[in-house]
């Protein structure tokens, strides 16, 4: 099922269309927050630590599929808009077999880099291997991981939200009972887990192609679309190279930060692998609305409908502001519940969750800040602004980055100090975010990037 976002009242049919979204990437989130809650609860605190030790790095991957996902999916909701259907199916298959490539090449890639990146580091030699073994097994699933994401992109630029919820609420389901199969009951540790991951990706992206393929089917266009078009290749990539750059370099900041805890020892990896799913599933979650927010502002300027952007854009903030104003409470003033659940209870958890909560007591209060930044980005992205889009996520990365090991090894503030440097990055990239949008530049690259 579309959905045409360029009529009726905007906060109604952005709240209609983004809600289901939120709940989509929530449960796409449990697929990492499961992964670390087994480990830790039936394999230990080191299990926790090794599956925390790898996820910088599969947020690479990650980065690269989102990053793609965005630049196909803000062209095909642009020219769903404009009722060009010929062309948009054409942009479908394109971006498909672009994607099958990118996965194909970077499994290659990653599995040769898979013990180098692990090593670079720094991880401790007692939670080396596992991280390594977790790691090779994810980069395996990548063509499902990239397919699954492309599914989705175009799912959603369609206007459809409510397909990619289904089939991730069965696969998160089932990842979950696969961890507990695969650890509690066999006990294959981290490997068990990065298995059930691989398996329930597989499944979701299988069935996500095939929906996603009758489909379109049943689009009927005035003639046969091409399966591949160098004209429209060459579009997609600029909206989707910037954005798989930004993507990818915030994802590399966050190695370096993984490098920087890292010295800390296992107990500090394991509170920050906790805490940071944590933070992670609040951010992803509050990014949905700058996603919808950016296939509304697209399908809007597909349409010729820019006064409709701004009105999205108050919308989507107040859809964020209801979300994230419950996950400050339950975060700033549940921290050590919300970290437990990580964790078999016993003495060698409370050092985790003291260093945990103190983690989520100083970020969590921030989100508000990056609701603003998160808001205005999605009209920026859908408009094909992304010069700009890129200046304000790169201010965030390098001040962050940079101040963590300032406040951390210069002002010696230790752990406090790398924890306090999310909310500065925050507020640097949101002040240039909301100025961008403000100025209303983005009006202009809209009109003139357009012309399909």
């Amino acid at each position: 099922m579309t959905k045409d976002l360029t009529t009726g009242e905007p906060s109604k049919m952005l709240f209609e269309f983004s809600i289901p979204m939120l709940f989509s990437v929530m449960f796409q989130q449990l697929y990492n927050i499961a992964d670390s809650v087994i480990a830790g609860k039936y394999a230990g605190v080191d299990a926790l630590a090794a599956v925390g030790a790898s996820y910088p790095v599969t947020m690479i991957f990650i980065a690269v599929a989102t990053g793609s996902n965005i630049g196909c999916s803000v062209l095909i909701s642009q020219l769903f808009g404009a009722k060009d259907y010929t062309r948009m199916k054409t942009a479908i298959f394109t971006a498909i077999r672009i994607i099958v490539l990118l996965s194909v090449l970077l499994t290659l890639i990653g599995i040769f880099l898979c013990g180098p990146m692990i090593r670079a580091l720094d991880t401790p030699e007692n939670i080396f291997n596992d991280a390594t073994i977790y790691l090779a097994i994810y980069i395996w699933g990548l063509i499902f991981l990239f397919l699954y994401n492309i599914c989705n992109g175009v799912f959603t630029a369609l206007g459809d939200s409510k397909t990619p919820l289904l089939f991730l609420i069965v696969s998160s389901v089932g990842n979950v009972i696969l961890d507990y199969i695969f650890v509690a009951i066999f006990h294959k540790g981290v490997s068990g887990v990065a298995w059930a991951t691989f398996i329930c990706q597989g499944i979701a992206a299988t069935v996500s192609f095939i929906t996603l393929l009758k489909r379109i089917s049943r689009i009927k266009t005035a003639e046969k679309p091409a399966y591949f078009s160098w004209d429209i290749f060459i579009k997609i990539s600029k909206i989707a190279v910037p954005s798989i750059l930004q993507q990818s370099f915030v994802s590399i900041g966050n190695l370096f930060i993984q490098r920087l805890v890292n010295g800390y020892g296992s107990t500090v990896i394991a509170a920050y692998s906790a805490s940071i799913k944590l933070n992670t599933f609040a951010i992803v979650s509050f990014g949905t609305i700058g996603n919808a927010v950016s296939t509304f502002t697209a399908q809007n300027l597909g349409a010729g409908k820019k006064e409709r952007v701004r009105s999205g854009w108050r919308a989507g903030f107040s859809i964020a502001v209801m979300i994230a104003l419950p996950v400050i409470v339950l975060f700033f003033g549940f921290g050590k519940n919300m970290i437990g659940i990580f964790l078999e209870k016993g003495a060698s958890a409370e050092p985790v969750l003291k260093e945990g909560v103190r983690f989520l007591r100083i970020v969590s209060p921030f989100y508000l800040v990056v609701l603003l930044k998160l808001v205005s980005d999605g009209v920026l992205r859908g408009a094909g602004a992304m010069k700009a889009f890129m200046v304000s996520t790169f201010s965030d990365l390098v001040l962050r980055v940079g101040l963590s090991y300032l406040f951390a090894k210069g002002l010696h503030l230790g752990t406090t100090g790398i924890w306090m440097s999310w909310p500065v990055g925050w507020l640097a990239g949101t002040v240039l975010s909301l100025y961008y949008y403000k100025r209303g530049s983005w009006n202009q690259k809209s009109t003139d990037n357009n012309h399909f």
